[in-house]
């Protein structure tokens, strides 16, 4: 009788120690999960960045296409005179000495 009970006890207590260390892990693959996800390092953090590389590297590109296309227009600038003469006569509003300029109001304020 003694021995059965003995039996039944140590049963009792491989259970209970079974539930604690089952609790522990679960406790602890939910808290490493969770880490995972949403900590400093986690998912959440990484797919921002990931993100975020994404929209620089798009601005790198367009500054970049930015770049060339001023690096060309310096090129014609120093080279080419009947560019200098185009862009004189379009952004400073010069003439030769035999031409006339008109300006007409569109409207916008502008000359």
């Amino acid at each position: 009788m003694y021995g059965s009970q003995l039996r039944r006890q140590v049963r009792a207590e491989k259970k209970k120690t079974r539930v604690v260390i089952f609790t522990f892990l679960l406790l602890l693959i939910l808290y490493l999960i969770t880490s995972m996800v949403f900590g400093e390092n986690g998912l959440l953090k990484y797919l921002k960045l990931k993100q975020k590389k994404a929209e620089m590297l798009s601005y790198i590109k367009t500054l970049q296409q930015e770049n060339t296309k001023l690096k060309e227009e310096v090129s014609q600038l120093r080279s080419d005179p009947f560019y200098i003469e185009k862009r004189a006569r379009e952004e400073l509003n010069l003439s030769r000495p035999d031409e006339y300029i008109f300006f007409f109001d569109d409207g916008s304020g502008r000359p």
